[in-house]
Formats: structure tokens, C-alpha cells, sequence
């Protein structure tokens, strides 16, 4: 009987978890109050053009649109505790970043930090770092 040896790919240490889903949404105030006041989830902050929400744990962000026409999808970020060091890993392995890791919005005792890249079928994807 022969066996097979299957080589997998070393796994990224540093990406730990899903950390946040999007969504885009149409009407931002309206959908904070759906997300609010109807589903019951717990309000974090706004930055911008986003509201963000607690979801046990995995943080929700809905973001508005950027017109009427604009494609409503979903990003997953993946949690990272070093995101210079998560995207430097990932670019070894030939990922290319829409653009570098960026701190995107200030909370009163952290930074939000985030890097987007795309998956092989043209998906865009997001990590993300809580930067102390």
C-alpha cells in the first residue's frame, strides 16, 4: 500500500480570529437604528461614513455606500495582533495589498488599524490590529 504525502502550507501564526464583518449599507442612520434599536446589538463608536457594533465578540461595521449604484458585498478582516507583520508574511507569499497597513479610525484608548487585499477570486478581504 502506498501513501500519499500531502505538503500544506505553513499556517499564518498571527491571524487569530475573525475580527469584523461589513456591510454596506444604503441609509447609514437608518440601518444604525435596525442594528441598534431592532436586533439589539451593542453600539461602539462611528468614524466617518461607518458604525460599528458588537456582535459576541465579532465586531459588525456597516458602512454607507458610496452612491446609488455601488455593489453591496461583505468583508471578512481577519484579526491580527502585528499587522505590519502579518502583511509582510503575506506579501512573502505573493498577496498584494490594495494598499500599506493604515491606522483608520482612533477610539479613546486604541488606534484601528487595517490593510485590504483580495483572494484568488477577486473577493476583497481585510486585516485588521488593535494598536494600543
Amino acid at each position: 500500500m502506498s501513501s500519499l504525502a500531502v505538503t500544506m502550507p505553513a499556517k499564518i501564526a498571527t491571524l487569530t480570529s475573525i475580527g469584523q464583518i461589513a456591510i454596506t449599507v444604503r441609509d447609514l442612520p437608518r440601518a444604525v437604528g435596525f442594528y441598534r434599536d431592532v436586533l439589539g446589538l451593542t453600539f461602539l463608536f462611528e468614524a466617518e461614513t461607518m458604525a460599528f457594533f458588537d456582535c459576541g465578540g465579532t465586531r459588525l461595521m456597516l458602512s454607507a455606500s458610496a452612491g446609488a449604484d455601488s455593489g453591496y458585498n461583505s468583508i471578512i478582516y481577519y484579526r491580527t495582533e502585528d499587522i505590519r507583520a502579518s502583511a509582510d508574511e503575506l506579501r512573502a507569499r505573493h498577496v498584494e495589498f490594495e494598499a500599506p497597513p493604515r491606522p483608520i479610525a482612533k477610539t479613546p484608548d486604541h488606534e484601528v488599524w487595517m490593510a485590504f487585499f483580495r483572494d484568488s477570486e477577486g473577493n476583497l478581504l481585510g486585516l485588521m490590529s488593535e494598536v494600543r
